[in-house]
């Protein structure tokens, strides 16, 4: 089954490329794949902290994810899959991308802020020529009403 890839984070664009991927999914048959990265220098500490720092950022991830995912499951009628990854990114997505030959589409929330489209928009966009799948770009500042109607 084809998925779309959706990355989890903190950012408030995410919230569009959930919604965005979710509905494509639903029209489409497909599946939804949730990736959430785990940046290493969060756990710059001694070995025991880090530790702690990693579960409790885990626990924080599945808190996050089960929202979006009760979201997608009783308006879209899509039953997503979770995905946790430890790394910088950018890399962590290109790697997932590679991994799992039914990742069909990335989908990326893009920042409406003077700061740009965010991090991840931006260096994947520099990438996008050598990766095996498009990637789509939600505004983030898109209404639901709107989503609806381009999905």
């Amino acid at each position: 089954m084809r998925k779309f890839l959706v990355v989890l984070d903190d950012s408030r664009e995410c919230l569009n490329a959930m919604r965005f991927a979710a509905m494509r999914a639903a029209r489409t048959r497909a599946g939804v794949e949730v990736l959430a990265v785990i940046p290493p220098d969060e756990f710059n500490h001694w070995i025991g902290v880090g530790d702690l720092m990693r579960e409790e950022a885990r626990e924080r991830i599945h808190a996050h994810f089960e929202v979006f995912a009760k979201w997608m499951r009783d308006k879209q009628g899509v039953d997503p899959e979770l995905v946790i990854r430890e790394g910088e990114p950018v890399t962590e997505i290109i790697a997932q991308v590679q991994e799992d030959s039914d990742i069909g589409v990335l989908v990326l929330g893009a920042g409406t802020g003077r700061k740009g489209p965010g991090p991840l928009v931006t260096q994947l966009s520099k990438t996008s020529g050598s990766l095996p799948i498009p990637i789509t770009i939600v505004p983030g500042d898109l209404s639901k009403e709107r989503l609806e109607e381009i999905t």
